[in-house]
Order: structure tokens, then sequence, then C-alpha cells
């Protein structure tokens, strides 16, 4: 069950709902069988965006092409896309076979077609065996597979997803953040994914978009983005991120926080110029107190907090800000304690200077 085609590209896309612009010009080209994810916090922009591809909502300016066809005006129905909503929208009424069945009576499919098609997809979500059931007698897992298996039984060249794993519990959204993009991988279809949950974005996009105010802030992958976030918004939306206060040295990306010296990746901007720097808890390294080295700072462990598989340690820097690491639990003793001297090793590969947000 593999589908063709599934282009996405928006160009100086544009809503106004009354006097608040909720999507501000966005430019955007998602590939053929990409699983792209839309990210950001609530109001956002990233649901009215998803709804102006499917058709839902009309753009005010811009262009939604599909494949190469401008569909901004086309309606729902006649795009070749589905959505899997929050709300799967089941009928209680109907088995799971009539459920995902149902939009197959628009195609005017025979009933051998219908039933093979039907097989199909609840092998694919697992689900075979259910043909039977109602609603009411599935988990919150097995509903939102059915939901998918109706959206993907029509075969469209993009499904769009808006937050479909939002009102499951943590383990059960955790597993299916795998099955999903096991899913698009097996089919091809190119989905389009809205979340405002950095997890999901992170594990399962092959691309994503950091939205904010209806712009794109940034736009890469997981890892480009984690790695390198463009502003200080970026980084501090997209998982854990120390955000410190320094000044920019001139050359090599020099920075001073403090009265240390330190090396960092990215331009520090102008001699005595103020900027940011960023560097992810996981890589930052707490030795003990006098080791000396490259980008090494004094501090005192102000605060420890076993959280399973970590230890998050924070650690106060003479000037007054603090830094977090995040130290693997290797089932031996922690050493470091309230109070404690120690040195916070900041690798110079790791620690980056951040550009200007955008106004």
């Amino acid at each position: 069950m593999t589908v063709g085609g599934g282009q996405v590209e928006l160009v100086g896309l544009v809503k106004r709902f009354d006097d608040v612009i909720a999507v501000d010009g966005i430019d955007l080209e998602v590939a053929g069988g990409e699983f792209f994810s839309l990210l950001g916090p609530s109001g956002c922009g990233k649901t009215t965006t998803l709804r102006m591809i499917a058709g839902f909502e009309r753009p005010d300016e811009g262009s939604i092409l599909l494949d190469g066809r401008d569909v901004a005006t086309t309606p729902p129905h006649k795009r070749n896309v589905n959505t899997v909503f929050q709300s799967y929208a089941l009928f209680p009424h109907l088995a799971v076979r009539d459920n995902v069945a149902f939009g197959l009576r628009f195609q005017d499919a025979g009933k051998e077609d219908a039933d093979r098609r039907v097989r199909e997809v609840l092998e694919l979500v697992e689900l075979s065996g259910f043909e039977e059931r109602k609603p009411a007698q599935l988990s919150g897992g097995q509903q939102q597979r059915v939901a998918l298996a109706r959206a993907l039984i029509l075969n469209p060249a993009v499904l769009l997803l808006d937050e479909p794993l939002g009102s499951l519990d943590a383990k059960l959204r955790k597993a299916l953040q795998i099955e999903l993009k096991a899913i698009q991988e097996e089919v091809g279809i190119t989905f389009i994914y809205v979340t405002h949950d950095q997890e999901e974005a992170l594990t399962m996009s092959d691309r994503l978009a950091v939205m904010s105010a209806g712009r794109i802030r940034q736009m890469g992958t997981p890892r480009e983005v984690y790695e390198a976030p463009a502003d200080a918004y970026v980084a501090d939306f997209l998982g854990v991120s120390n955000l410190m206060d320094a000044t920019g040295e001139g050359a090599d990306g020099r920075v001073r926080i403090g009265d240390a010296a330190l090396r960092a990746t990215g331009a520090a901007g102008a001699a005595g110029s103020a900027v940011r720097v960023v560097i992810r808890p996981e890589r930052v390294r707490v030795e003990e107190q006098g080791a000396t080295g490259e980008n090494r700072l004094p501090g005192m462990v102000e605060r420890t907090v076993y959280v399973g598989s970590t230890m998050q340690v924070i650690v106060r820097l003479p000037e007054g800000q603090t830094v977090q690491a995040m130290i693997p639990n290797r089932g031996d003793e922690y050493g470091y304690r309230q109070g404690t001297p120690v040195t916070v090793h900041l690798p110079a590969e790791d620690l980056r200077v951040l550009g200007d947000e955008p106004s």
C-alpha cells in the first residue's frame, strides 16, 4: 500500500482572523513521502496551517501547492488529503470494520475490493480480529488506530495529523510514536503532523518546523534543530537548555562569562557586545574542584535531583548564573552534594552562540 506524489509547498501563506494574524507569511516545502512536523505552543499557528492544507480554512494570501497544483481554493473533498484529529470521531454504533470502510462508499468501491482494503489496513495498524468490535469496546490507543486506518484506506497523497496522540497517557503515547513512524515508512504517504510535544516531533519527524506567532522560527532535521538552535526561543522550546548571558570577544567565537573567557561555536559578535550562549544539560560535565583546561568554570552545587535514569545537578557560577547538568545513572553513588565546590566543563563544540531573534 504505497502512494506516490504527496509533495506539499506553501508559498507566502497568510491567514487572518479579524485583526489577529494567525499565520504570517509561511514558506514551506514538504517532500513526497516525508514525515514533517509543525511544532509549537498553543496559538502559534500550526493547526491553522494544517487546516488550510486540508481545505477547512481558506488563506487570505498565498498558495498551497499539492504536487504542483494550487489547491488554495479547492474544497476539502476534492483534495487528495485526509485528516486524523485528536478527537477520533468514530461512529459509536458502527463496528470497527464499518468505521474503517465508511469513506469507501463515496468511492463506489465494490464489496470484494472494500473487504480486501479493510483487511489490509487493519493488518497494517495491528487490529486484525477487531473487525466486529464497537468503539466503546476499544482502548484509547486502539481507537486511535481505527481513526488512522479509516484515513489510510482512502489512499491519500498526504495525511494530516492534528495532535492525534494528545488524549492518550504518556506510556501509550511513547509506544504509538514508534508505531506511527513505522506505519508511515511502510505506506510511503506524506505525513504532516501537528504537535506541541517536543519528544513526539524529535522521535518521529524526518524534518520539523518550530513555529511562533504565526511564523517559522527554524526548520531542519530533528538533530539540526536540537543541536544547532537558531535563537533562544528555539533553544528553550525544543528540549531543556542552559541559556546564559555572555559578552562577545569579537573573534574565533570567543565569549566571556563573568571573568572567564570561553570558546564557543558560532559568531560571537563584536567585542563587548551582549550575546546569549546555549549548551544542553547532557553536554555539561561536572568535575572535581580545581580541574583545569579550556572552557572550565568554578561553581558550587546548588541542588541535585534524582530523576531515575539521570541525576539533575544545578551548579551556581560565581557571577550568579546557574548551569544544569544531566549525569547518567550508572548505579553508583553520586558524590557531589549540595554546597560542594566543583568545576563545570562546557565543551567548546557544545557551547553555541545564538543568533539574534527576529523582531
